[in-house]
């Protein structure tokens, strides 16, 4: 009986991961919503990625994948422990699936959250893959955002670890120009995010300058995203690039602490 039982709780796990559904990619789209950003620039995230998702090239660039289906969710995300789950994960394999996806990102518009942590988002992103009913041939964390990290672990960290578990970090930096992100934002926030952020095998920046090119720089990400990326080719002679350093956002809280107080 005791063996029957040790074999019993053996294959149990295998059986549970067995029924997982096989995928080309399992996408976690991070959606950064601080409040440095307003409520039209909310709305129209939020429209870029229905606008994309319901795209033909982004179809097409499904259709053309091994199994042709993916998996996908969509979190908001602020401060360190300011994750909203606006689409859980799903199978997304045909255009019906992608308007239904596409309706309940814009069913409604919520207000943004404080504080960004841009490692609070990797770390729930990478927790969050865990028991999601799909198993992808890739998994990539697809992180958009208006600034660096100010609060939680260090970026650099919460990459690191993700990369150490498998997992290709995209980046979507916004450097659209207004009061607020003069106050709060990098001038170079896509080096930020590449040197900072992203990671692992074909891992990319798109930075936004304006939001009339939202949606078109969103589509771009994902079909590259879906359709996936050879890792990139790095000569053998090279002129390392400049330290960079990944804890600004962390400085800046610091030395603005009197006005991210602000109720």
């Amino acid at each position: 009986m005791r063996f029957i039982l040790a074999c019993l709780c053996f294959f149990v796990p295998v059986a549970s991961f067995a029924d997982d559904l096989e995928v080309d990619v399992e996408l976690f789209l991070a959606v950064d919503v601080s409040r440095s950003m307003s409520p039209a620039e909310l709305e129209i995230q939020r429209r870029g990625y229905a606008e994309a998702l319901t795209s033909g090239q982004v179809m097409q660039a499904i259709e053309s994948g091994l199994l042709r289906r993916i998996a996908i969710t969509y979190v908001e995300w602020a401060g360190e422990y300011s994750q909203r789950v606006i689409v859980p994960w799903t199978l997304l394999q045909t255009p019906q699936e992608a308007q239904a996806i596409a309706h309940q990102i814009t069913a409604r518009f919520d207000e943004g959250l404080r504080r960004t942590s841009i490692s609070g988002a990797l770390i729930y992103a990478a927790g969050d893959f865990e028991g999601n009913g799909f198993s992808g041939l890739r998994r990539v964390i697809d992180i958009s955002g208006d600034g660096p990290n100010n609060q939680g672990r260090p970026v650099e960290r919460a990459r690191d670890a993700a990369l150490g578990q498998g997992f290709v970090i995209n980046g979507l930096p916004l450097m659209t120009q207004d009061a607020l992100s003069e106050l709060w934002g990098i001038p170079d926030l896509d080096s930020y995010y590449r040197n900072c952020v992203i990671g692992g095998p074909g891992a990319f920046v798109i930075p936004v300058l304006a939001w009339d090119q939202f949606a078109a720089a969103v589509k771009r990400k994902l079909v590259l995203e879906i359709a996936g990326l050879e890792p990139r080719l790095i000569q053998a002679q090279f002129t390392p690039a400049e330290p960079y350093d990944c804890l600004i956002g962390e400085k800046m809280w610091e030395q603005n602490r009197a006005y991210f107080d602000i109720p």
